[in-house]
């Protein structure tokens, strides 16, 4: 992996940006550059957190490969927003990255450094199943033009590496071994405990208008079927299938409320609240996998989990 890393590495310049754009009703050319300006965004924030793993890992290839992937999401943030300068033919007004975005970036890297890693990886790996399963492939096709699909071919190479290592910290964490870490480790004061609790609290609590304005608003223009935001829910529901993941404590408080969300009594009831605390909308806390669907991917591997989530990138 990490000599595919090093070799794969590409610069913005390898683009061709003379290709002209193509014509766009102006409300479509509107929300396309804002889609791309705050793709600049979600990028930079992957970036940070590839940073905050890189700075917590103690193996030097995993330190490598997290740097990167550093250096690769700083790319496709430059990449994204020249996108949106690209597509901005009309100039019918300013791009500005959402305040949501800004808001939820903040307390979510300041909550990565303090939480425990396994409830930041998390985040990243649904940030990233999102983002390469749905929001990538459904803007690169609205936009359907050379320019968008050349920067998508070199940006979804890269994404397909970090969601490989997404899935392998996953199973880490799912390990005895991790378990075992945890357990020998200092125990941390009052002080501390309590800074990271309200780091938990910030982030979650900007997390619904976040996915809200980021994910859920330009999917409903991008994929109005909803057909890829269900499989890359579905994607992320499945991790949480898996030997060790169910007993992650984070993991446990998710998925309590996800049933509780789904269940036929008492689902309207709690489900407005979980919108909240989870952050997404309440069509992706139906479970979206069969039972024979659930026997199959626990008797996956990680690996097997991370090919099959890839393959859906050139799914319809």
């Amino acid at each position: 992996m990490l000599s595919m890393c090093e070799r794969d590495q590409w610069s913005v310049e390898d683009l061709d940006w003379s290709v002209k754009p193509r014509e766009l009703s102006r409300e479509h050319e509107i929300a396309i550059c804002q889609y791309f300006t705050d793709m600049a965004g979600i990028e930079k924030l992957a970036g940070a957190l590839f940073a905050v793993q890189r700075d917590q890992t103690e193996d030097p290839t995993l330190r490598a490969i997290f740097r990167s992937f550093v250096i690769d999401e700083e790319r496709h943030s430059v990449v994204a927003l020249r996108l949106s300068r690209h597509y901005d033919v009309h100039h019918y007004r300013a791009y500005r990255e959402s305040a949501d975005l800004t808001r939820f970036s903040r307390h979510f890297v300041k909550a990565a450094r303090s939480l425990p890693p396994d409830i930041a990886n998390t985040y990243i790996t649904a940030g990233e199943l999102l983002l390469d399963i749905a929001l990538l492939r459904s803007l690169d096709d609205f936009v359907d033009d050379a320019m968008s699909k050349q920067a998508m071919k070199l940006i979804n190479r890269d994404e397909s590496r970090h969601i490989a290592i997404d899935h392998h910290m996953v199973e880490h964490y799912a390990s005895p071994a991790y378990t075992q870490w945890l357990a020998t480790q200092p125990a941390r004061s009052a002080a501390d405990r309590a800074r990271a609790a309200a780091s938990l609290v910030g982030f979650m609590w900007h997390a619904r208008p976040f996915f809200r304005d980021v994910f859920f608003k330009p999917m409903d223009l991008l994929d109005p079927s909803g057909v890829r935001l269900r499989e890359a829910f579905k994607r992320i529901q499945i991790l949480g299938l898996k030997e060790g993941v169910t007993d992650r404590p984070f993991s446990k408080f998710t998925m309590t409320l996800q049933r509780l969300a789904d269940d036929n009594v008492v689902g309207p009831l709690f489900r407005p609240l979980v919108v909240r605390v989870l952050g997404v909308d309440e069509r992706v806390l139906r479970t979206l996998y069969t039972e024979v669907e659930a026997d199959r991917f626990r008797r996956m591997s990680f690996d097997q989990l991370a090919d099959e989530a890839l393959a859906q990138k050139s799914a319809n």
